[in-house]
C-alpha cells in the first residue's frame, strides 16, 4: 500500500521554476504554475539526463531536455518532441498545510 510523503515546503518553489527532489530512490521534479503543483519524474525517457536542469515553458507546461531538446508536458508525462517517444512517470502531489507531498506505492 503507499502512502504520501512530505517532500517539499510550498515557499520552496516559486512560479516558473522546478523543484528536484529525490524519494526514494526516485528523482522528482515538482512544478508550480498558476497555483497548481505538478511532480514528474526528473529523467529523460529518451537518455539519462535531468529534466530539472533544462528549460521550463510555464505557459505551454513544458520541460525541455538539456541533452537533446525533447519537450514534456509536465500536466501528463507525455512528450511533444523528439527523440523521446516514451512519456515519464507522473506523480500524485498535493499540499497539504504548507508541505507538498508527493504519494509512491
Amino acid at each position: 500500500m503507499g502512502q504520501w510523503y512530505a517532500v517539499a515546503k510550498t515557499k520552496d518553489i516559486r512560479p516558473g521554476e522546478v523543484k528536484h527532489v529525490e524519494l526514494q530512490g526516485k528523482e522528482i521534479g515538482i512544478y508550480e504554475v498558476d497555483g497548481e503543483y505538478y511532480a514528474i519524474s526528473d529523467i529523460c525517457s529518451h537518455e539519462y539526463a535531468r529534466l530539472s536542469e533544462g528549460e521550463f515553458y510555464p505557459d505551454e507546461y513544458l520541460v525541455e531536455c538539456p541533452l537533446h531538446g525533447s519537450q514534456f508536458d509536465i500536466r501528463t508525462g507525455r512528450p511533444r518532441s523528439l527523440p523521446a517517444v516514451r512519456p515519464v512517470p507522473v506523480y500524485q502531489i498535493r499540499v497539504n498545510g504548507d508541505d507538498l507531498e508527493i504519494y509512491l506505492d
